[in-house]
């Protein structure tokens, strides 16, 4: 496997606006780029105290790629940040739901809840 392999399953689209970072996610949150994942969305969160990840082009996640995203959490809490959720797919919302982790995230862009971006 090339060195370049893992930035193929995942990439990383980042918007700014004030202190809002919108990060849209394609492809595959898997083991090979967990690390990196929380490491480049880990690094706004000093900068931006709203994150907003977008998930709607996530085609499957690991249990690796859920524990990157409870680490995220986790940091964002501790960093005063609000990390977000917005569009996600079936196969998403039902691995948090099966983890009973659904409610440890705000999910937004739904019941009315804007983005406001």
């Amino acid at each position: 496997m090339s060195g370049n392999a893992p930035d193929c399953i995942l990439s990383l689209e980042v918007e700014y606006k004030g202190e809002v970072a919108y990060v849209k996610c394609h492809g595959r949150l898997i083991a090979e780029v967990g690390g990196n994942f929380y490491t480049r969305v880990r690094q706004l969160m000093p900068d931006h105290k709203r994150i907003v990840l977008d998930l709607c082009d996530v085609s499957y996640m690991d249990s690796m790629g859920l524990g990157a995203l409870v680490r995220l959490v986790v940091s964002a809490k501790s960093n005063g940040c609000s990390l977000e959720l917005i569009h996600l797919g079936k196969r998403i919302r039902e691995l948090l739901g099966l983890t009973h982790l659904l409610g440890c995230f705000t999910i937004i862009g739904e019941q009315g809840v804007t983005l406001g971006f």
